[in-house]
């Protein structure tokens, strides 16, 4: 009898979630109430996960719990550490829950409300979920080697040496951007600067805490570090408020870039127990605390999606950025749905932690599908706004106009309406002097959380809550960037010990100090030049961020897809092969477009030549004339830089193929790379704690 009732639950969540899903995707003309969107979102990832990925861990893969993980036979205190499996589920869910799931959707609602909705559901359980678990298992059956090393194990020379560039090249263009999102959002911002900066030392503690003074008592740390957390946010706000402290902490863009690049090499070269997973373990309470309680919050509101399923912007006219829906929505959300970063999490830190195959699912699977709830999260805070109103603040000055009046009679003249004393009035209202043309998404965003915020707990309080947003976002990205940095370094000693076998091993300090200042410095080089771009520097790195991303996500599916054939497993392929199919076509797409458009607004090249030609024609602004030759440089520099990625990915899609030819022919092949069986031999209530 409670089979029966398990299944006629498990049926009325199907068609709860069926009837939610088709309200969205059918409404139109009339406002929809955001509860559609939790409902949708909720009853898709707990049936994607109950069954899908369930059916992939038993069938597929196969998962061992009585197999040891690297974490317990390589365990040396630094890199390799058996770990509780919530810290690492906190840990690998702050280092991939970057600025994809919240500025992406943002982004995209240019397009409206309904194409962002229906790609961060389906594509994040039938690929983003997919990838980031394969990936973690075949990293952990591998001795947690790097994305770029079993590519080069799987596949040979060929695709392995491409992968492994791709990859490396791919983490500084993706670490650069994490960098520049969240110096765009502590910019001026004492109180995320102050709070952000006082979560190292609180890491600190709770890693030497559970480490030496009470070994395994992660309760008891948890407690300290959310204590001591929760009072870092109180005293950033109080920060604020005084004069003196203020001024410590009030900073422009450059000086916290090279605070950035420091803390990254830091970040890299110490013990993995003392700062990285104790301080991403720690912002999980935070983020997963901000997204519940917005979740509440709209549950309880229930307010309505301002935003229309579809704008007349799908045609590639959009003033937030330029080109048409398709490749750009995809490429835009990114890591909502589906992102290669998570791959190099999966296949870096992560995997040297984990201490029993068992917890793959919940950690690789249930990660990425909880980021897709945030993805939907920033999808509906964005298009609650009067559509006038995202507009006005995401928009450029260089599309809409630099005076207030210019930028509203553009905005409304396509049929969104908003005003100048609108405007001003949410600016006071948040706490700001003007929220025109901040571009990015994040203030966006801010503005829509702290809407919501404000009505459900208070509206006497919505500067508090604009700011608390702002400081939550720089939080979420930042320990992304930590963990990215580190991954980069495990790469890059990957690739310099086929040469060297001694700069491979992960404790030599030598190797350490090289390949974290070498990484630190490659994507510390983009950090720069996109802080002093004048137009705040997403514009440019943005779109490489997401063909470059998505082009990532394509080679571990490769990868994946590659090792399953050659396991025997050609029937199952296809569960990585689809995704592999789609994203191949979306970004091979994506990046001839960003390449070859004449259009200013789309083509890298054609960007550069229309600056160079103002340039030249002594027609542009001073402040802009002056940085011009370095824009144009970049611009350059991402078109070729995308043509090299592009190259990338079909050399090794086609040597996938090849290799997987060769093994359906019963020619020889890369032998499969799979360590050795060797018993667990870790006691089980440490494991579980």
């Amino acid at each position: 009898m409670s089979q029966l009732f398990k299944k006629l639950g498990w049926v009325g969540i199907a068609v709860l979630g069926a009837a939610a899903i088709g309200g969205i995707a059918l409404n139109r003309g009339e406002s929809i109430n955001t509860l559609w969107f939790i409902t949708a979102a909720v009853c898709v990832y707990a049936i994607a996960y109950r069954f899908y990925a369930a059916w992939i861990a038993a069938s597929v893969l196969t998962l061992d719990e009585t197999r040891a993980t690297p974490a317990e036979r390589f365990d040396n205190g630094r890199d390799f550490v058996p770990t509780n499996r919530w810290i690492v589920f906190g840990h690998h869910f702050a280092a991939i829950a970057g600025p994809g799931p919240l500025v992406g959707p943002t982004l995209a609602a240019q397009f409206g409300y309904l194409p962002g909705t229906l790609w961060i559901l389906f594509g994040a359980v039938l690929g983003g979920c997919v990838q980031d678990m394969v990936t973690l298992f075949f990293s952990m059956r591998r001795d947690g080697k790097s994305l770029g090393q079993m590519a080069r194990d799987e596949l040979g020379s060929i695709g392995g040496a491409a992968a492994l560039t791709a990859t490396l090249a791919i983490m500084v263009i993706l670490i650069a951007v994490l960098g520049l999102v969240v110096v765009n959002a502590m910019k001026h911002s004492p109180w995320a600067t102050s709070t952000v900066a006082a979560t190292i030392p609180i890491a600190m503690i709770v890693g030497l805490y559970m480490r030496s003074i009470r070994p395994g008592r992660v309760l008891e740390g948890s407690a300290i570090g959310v204590m001591l957390l929760l009072l870092a946010v109180v005293g950033g706000g109080w920060v604020d408020h005084n004069e003196t402290l203020r001024g410590l902490f009030d900073h422009e863009g450059l000086p916290l870039a090279w605070a950035i690049i420091a803390y990254g090499f830091m970040a890299a070269i110490l013990p993995v127990w003392l700062l990285l997973a104790p301080r991403d373990y720690l912002s999980t309470f935070m983020k997963l605390g901000t997204i519940t309680l917005l979740a509440l919050a709209i549950v309880m509101l229930r307010p309505e999606v301002k935003m229309p399923a579809l704008t007349q912007f799908i045609d590639g006219t959009g003033p937030i950025f330029g080109g048409a829906l398709f490749p750009f929505v995809f490429i835009t959300i990114a890591c909502g749905a589906i992102s290669g970063f998570h791959a190099l999490i999966a296949s870096g830190t992560t995997p040297k932690l984990l201490a029993n195959e068992r917890d793959i699912r919940m950690i690789g699977y249930g990660g990425m599908a909880l980021e897709s709830f945030v993805a939907v999260m920033a999808l509906i805070a964005a298009t609650v706004l009067e559509p006038g109103v995202y507009f006005a603040i995401n928009s450029p000055a260089g599309v809409v106009g630099k005076e207030a009046a210019d930028a509203v009679a553009r905005i409304s003249s396509w049929g969104f309406p908003v005003t100048v004393e609108q405007m001003q009035m949410l600016a006071r209202q948040m706490g700001e002097k003007s929220l025109f043309a901040r571009t990015g998404g994040a203030p966006s965003l801010a503005v829509g959380m702290a809407s919501i915020f404000g009505s459900a707990f208070g509206q006497g309080m919505l500067a508090l809550w604009y700011h608390f947003a702002i400081m939550f976002e720089a939080v979420f990205i930042l320990t992304t960037l930590d963990a990215g940095t580190r991954v980069g370094r495990f790469m890059l000693q990957d690739m310099l010990g086929n040469i060297w076998p001694k700069l491979g091993e992960t404790s030599w300090m030598p190797s350490v100090l090289l390949t974290s200042g070498v990484i630190v410095a490659a994507w510390g080089y983009f950090l720069y030049i996109g802080v002093i771009d004048p137009n705040g520097g997403v514009n440019i790195l943005w779109p490489l961020f997401g063909i470059s991303n998505q082009m990532l996500a394509a080679i571990a599916l490769c990868v994946a897809t590659g090792i399953f054939v050659k396991s025997g497993k050609l029937k199952q392929a296809w569960i990585t092969g689809l995704p592999l199919a789609w994203l191949v076509t979306i970004t091979t797409t994506a990046a001839y477009q960003k390449i070859m458009s004449a259009d200013v607004r789309v083509g890298f090249f054609a960007a550069a030549n229309d600056m160079a030609t103002k340039l030249a024609a002594g027609v542009l602004p001073p402040e802009k004339a002056a940085v011009a030759p370095q824009l144009i440089f970049n611009q350059r520099l991402d078109a070729w830089l995308t043509l090299f990625f592009v190259t990338l990915l079909w050399v090794i899609v086609l040597d996938m193929l090849r290799v997987c030819a060769r093994h359906l022919a019963g020619k020889p092949v890369p032998p499969i790379s799979e360590s050795p069986h060797e018993p667990s031999r870790l006691v089980e209530d440490y494991v579980r704690d």
